[in-house]
């Protein structure tokens, strides 16, 4: 076989050395659940990434998928972004994870989120954004002298033991709801019980039930941390004032979630998008353009307290990591931000999504399903529901789950890739013709669906 009837077989669909039969064996004896993370498929579905390009991934076996996780929101631009790959290529030349010290883009990136974020003087940087959540926390114990943190029941801000309580619902999950608020339930063993002591948990969208978890631990609570749209649960209208007003009138910091709202909802994230400024911000791998960065935004006279000059001080937080501040991610973070301020970028963005959510809604309508297309900014939900949820709660109680996961699933085996009961995401690359694939490919799920159930 000559070198360019190769090179034609590989791009016709096959792309590894193994099957994915083979892989997954292997994978069943080396990664616990043949997963990653909380992620693993049914037995049905076999699926193992050999590359992305634009707004699709393809699997081992050579089968093409039109994308709506994009790595859980952050590959905006979309799969192999030239941008991007030139950034990296360039700073590897010179360079790339670790000088122990100060570095040219990272020093140029955190001036460009100072600029961007509107609670931000100054940015601490971290690796992931589970490490940014848990040093927000840190920084707001330290600068109230407080120990207790409220979180909303169904919110994810990462794995680390504060976070990991009450993080999901019952439905098609397995942690139980709360029956007792504000006290949660872990999502985890593991999880000291004082540690689940400190953490007070609120039903999402309910100010009253916020405003009676402050006032039954008066002067106990260092800060508030929401999401801005809580996975597939959006922000009543007054929401997000209400909380801040609260914050204010209790000397409570607030924190915003923005690892996935972060420059998705707008270039100044979830809170330009609604117009309220937090105390402090986390921000995920989204200013790394996908590489392992993150980082807490906020004013300089709490992120100060992290400032390593002061180490040794009563109310120094400790922050640290091998990969904080690498060059790679902060050099293919600013490519990331610049396209990101392109012209017209979010109207494309969110006009898309919206798009989507609208034609979507038409075709589960005309197979009379009881599907719920909806979404804000450029994120897109699909739910067995007639409304929106309000809470973590309602979204078991009042739609269907099991559906919900099970018409993902189909979905996935129609070629769109979805995580199950998951936002979808869009980028750059899902233009017109990728939403019209996704379409035909949508119908055909629907009309397997309606011909099964």
């Amino acid at each position: 076989m000559s070198q360019s009837d190769a090179s034609a077989e590989q791009e016709a669909g096959a792309p590894g050395t193994r099957s994915m039969k083979e892989y997954y064996e292997i994978a069943e004896q080396v990664l616990p659940g043949a997963g990653l993370a909380v992620y693993s498929n049914p037995d049905d579905i076999r699926f193992v990434v050999h590359q992305g390009e634009g707004a699709k991934l393809q699997d081992i076996d050579g089968k093409w998928y039109i994308d709506y996780s994009m790595a859980a929101s952050v590959n905006i631009l979309g799969h192999a972004h030239p941008a991007l790959a030139e950034a990296m290529t360039d700073q590897m030349s010179r360079g790339h994870l670790h000088f122990g010290n100060l570095n040219v883009p990272v020093i140029e990136l955190a001036k460009e989120l100072v600029d961007a974020i509107p609670c931000a003087e100054m940015v601490v940087f971290g690796s992931t954004g589970s490490e940014a959540n848990a040093y927000a926390l840190r920084m707001a114990r330290s600068f109230t002298g407080r120990d207790k943190v409220m979180k909303f029941e169904g919110a994810y801000h990462g794995a680390h033991d504060y976070s990991a309580i009450s993080t999901f619902g019952g439905g098609a999950t397995e942690t139980p709801h709360i029956t007792n608020f504000p006290h949660g339930v872990p999502d985890s063993a593991g999880i000291p019980q004082a540690v689940q002591d400190t953490v007070l948990v609120s039903p999402f969208n309910d100010l009253e039930a916020v405003r009676k978890i402050i006032e039954e631990h008066p002067n106990e609570i260092a800060a508030i941390t929401t999401e801005l749209v809580q996975r597939n649960i959006p922000p009543h209208p007054d929401f997000h004032q209400g909380l801040r007003d609260l914050c204010d009138e209790f000397d409570i910091l607030l924190i915003y979630d923005e690892v996935v709202s972060g420059f998705r909802m707008s270039y100044a994230g979830g809170q330009g998008y609604y117009g309220v400024t937090p105390d402090l911000a986390a921000y995920g791998k989204i200013i790394g353009g996908g590489a392992a960065l993150s980082a807490v935004a906020g004013p300089a006279e709490i992120l100060n307290h992290a400032n390593p000059r002061r180490r040794g001080e009563d109310d120094y937080v400790f922050v640290n990591g091998t990969h904080c501040g690498n060059p790679l991610a902060a050099a293919a973070g600013l490519a990331n931000l610049r396209e990101l301020k392109k012209p017209g970028f979010y109207d494309f963005l969110n006009g898309q999504a919206e798009k989507m959510r609208e034609e979507a809604q038409k075709i589960f309508d005309k197979h009379d399903m009881p599907v719920l297309s909806y979404g804000v900014a450029s994120f897109w939900n699909v739910l067995f529901r007639d409304a929106p949820p309000r809470n973590q709660a309602d979204m078991d109680a009042s739609g269907d789950m099991i559906a919900s996961k099970e018409f993902d699933l189909e979905l996935v085996r129609q070629g769109i890739y979805v995580l199950p009961i998951n936002r979808r995401y869009f980028s750059l690359a899902h233009d017109d013709e990728i939403l019209e694939e996704s379409l035909r490919r949508i119908d055909a799920a629907c009309r397997v669906w309606t011909t099964t159930h």
